[in-house]
């Protein structure tokens, strides 16, 4: 295998933020050449997620590290690669994953979980090493989580990274690489759908409609979707949803009793939150059946929550979910091949599109009601 070793320094455009609520400055910056596991990518496509918003929006960021690049959905094209990076040429499409599979250690050879212990999650916003491949004017940028996708150029070590089939729509791939793909594994991987089962989502967006899928491939008779925006009835409806619940048409009942009011008072047996607000995961909770019913977490942006003690005494599971329990080298593939097999119609995510140079727009294009994911075409 031909090996690629760039040590030119690039300059490119990237979306740089310099703290907690400021507006993102589209500005030139320099990105050093991949180290020996290490891969430079050039970008694509990215789209907006959630987790992104809230770290540049929210002040009190639990991580607060800046100046930054932020974007961990997208899709782009090898570049150059280290000396030591296998199974990867030139030109081959690849998609970011905040998390990895290393395949040996315990948790990559336990069923239970997607969190491989060699290759963790990173917090940091730099790379394995505890340095930057990003600067702008000498100053070290961070990226969110293992990589920054908002920008023409990155670089990311090769056990973050998935070759993709360049047959995929980049458009599709990108969602892929998080929120969708987060949804789809809570069904799938996390909660394990069983057959004529009953379902809750808290939360039309990406990852709600990513469950939504996932539920419905996995044979489940009712599915329920809560959502405050009435607009998101038919998304729900394109992905497999049976019954839609806006809480704010009924306000007088919690959404829990709404929820069990669809059920012949019973409750489901699997709610998913993935709003990520307080108030609703005591509502998952009680809104799922009395002794086995299961309330998986995807929602993030809560620091702390007050659990109600009584529901889970009940002999209900209560499950937090990172990336929808996928392992990215084991079960991503799958959801690479239903993609290429047109079993999504990833299309109906994607309702917005904006250039690299216009992303502050992809923050107000997320308050229109219409809107679930925003695409930028780098």
């Amino acid at each position: 295998m031909s090996k690629s070793r760039s040590s030119q320094i690039i300059t490119c455009k990237a979306a740089v933020i310099w703290g907690s609520g400021e507006p993102l400055k589209v500005e030139e910056i320099q990105i050093e050449p991949p180290k020996s596991t290490e891969v430079r990518v050039r970008m694509l496509y990215a789209s907006v997620c959630h987790t992104d918003v809230l770290r540049a929006r929210r002040k009190g960021d639990p991580v607060p590290l800046f100046p930054r690049v932020l974007g961990h959905e997208g899709v782009g094209m090898v570049e150059s690669f280290g000396d030591e990076v296998n199974g990867l040429e030139e030109g081959d499409y690849v998609i970011p994953t905040m998390i990895a599979e290393c395949e040996a250690c315990e948790n990559c050879t336990s069923a239970n979980t997607n969190l491989c212990l060699t290759y963790p999650l990173s917090r940091s916003g730099l790379m394995l090493d505890g340095t930057s491949r990003m600067s702008i004017n000498g100053q070290k940028l961070y990226h969110m989580f293992t990589c920054s996708t908002w920008s023409e150029y990155m670089v990311i070590d090769s056990n973050y990274v998935n070759k993709i089939d360049p047959s995929i729509p980049l458009p599709h791939a990108s969602v892929l690489s998080c929120g969708f793909s987060t949804g789809f594994g809570a069904a799938w991987k996390e909660a394990q759908v069983k057959m004529g089962s009953t379902v809750a989502v808290l939360g039309l967006g990406a990852v709600g409609l990513g469950v939504t899928e996932g539920a419905r491939m996995l044979g489940a008779a009712k599915i329920i979707g809560v959502d405050k925006n009435s607009m998101k009835k038919d998304k729900g409806l394109a992905f497999g949803m049976t019954d839609f619940i806006n809480p704010d048409e009924c306000s007088d009942k919690s959404i829990s009793q709404m929820i069990k009011d669809l059920t012949g008072g019973m409750g489901v047996d699997y709610c998913f939150e993935c709003v990520g607000a307080e108030s609703l995961i005591n509502q998952a909770i009680q809104a799922t059946k009395e002794g086995k019913g299961k309330t998986i977490v995807i929602g993030g942006g809560i620091s702390s929550v007050k659990i109600d003690y009584l529901p889970l005494l009940s002999g209900r599971t209560l499950k937090g979910s990172l990336f929808g329990g996928l392992k990215v080298k084991s079960d991503l593939p799958i959801l690479f091949q239903k993609c290429k097999n047109k079993e999504f119609d990833l299309d109906e995510l994607l309702t917005h599109e904006v250039t690299l140079q216009d992303i502050e727009k992809a923050f107000e294009l997320l308050n229109q009601p219409d809107c679930v994911k925003v695409l930028i075409k780098i």
